[in-house]
């Protein structure tokens, strides 16, 4: 863990108790005088300096020590438009596509998504929260929930749509918003409407799952 995000990062005194203290204090197995880092989410690109002071058994206290600007995060943005596939299959590529630095997430309900799977967008949040903890991200990745593909579409003209065809994403290729089709493709109505898009095809002679693709192109871009 390089830090911990902590609603009160940045007061003066920190003192942590519940699941934190349980984590740091036996789980990590810090102890008094040790150097730690925390966040807040509300000003994530500041990393605070704390040093742990006492502990009871059961809390611990720690002063802070410094606090410097310090944002982590891509050199590139990417923001991937994934049409809704199982939220199951999201959240285990989720801590994955985090750490590789997508900055934003937008999920589509197209024709052929399942209507029954519903977005949690706490759950996700959770979810990125520990993953930014372990690896050092501190700008945090946003979530978009569309009903339909048209209305995606008109607020994202520039989308570029990951297809069966003949071009092949480059390495050195610009792409800022990236459109991933469900499991079932895209209707025809859907179809008509990204036709006059740029398209791409990765250059594998497999079948990739929704979150292959989006592991395989966030990679790729950013890495």
């Amino acid at each position: 863990m390089l830090f911990l995000f902590s609603t009160d990062a940045g007061k003066e005194s920190l003192k942590l108790k519940g699941e934190d203290y349980k984590y740091l204090f036996k789980v990590r197995r810090h102890n008094v005088d040790d150097i730690l880092y925390f966040r807040s989410k509300l000003k994530s690109e500041t990393l605070y300096q704390y040093k742990v002071q006492t502990l009871d058994g059961r809390s611990a206290t720690l002063a802070l020590i410094s606090s410097e600007q310090k944002e982590i995060k891509a050199d590139k943005d990417l923001h991937i438009a994934w049409c809704v596939i199982d939220p199951k299959s999201v959240e285990k590529v989720l801590p994955s596509l985090n750490e590789i630095g997508v900055s934003k997430i937008s999920f589509i309900y197209c024709a052929r998504s399942q209507k029954n799977f519903k977005i949690d967008i706490a759950r996700y949040e959770r979810i990125l929260e520990t993953s930014s903890q372990q690896c050092g991200r501190s700008k945090q990745m946003i979530f978009e929930i569309f009903k339909t593909l048209d209305s995606f579409l008109k607020e994202n003209p520039e989308t570029i749509v990951l297809d069966f065809c003949d071009e092949v994403l480059a390495c050195e290729d610009e792409v800022n918003t990236v459109l991933i089709g469900c499991e079932g493709g895209f209707s025809e109505d859907e179809r008509r409407q990204v036709e006059k898009l740029k398209r791409f095809r990765l250059d594998t002679p497999m079948i990739l799952r929704s979150e292959s693709a989006a592991m395989a192109i966030s990679s790729k871009v950013l890495i």
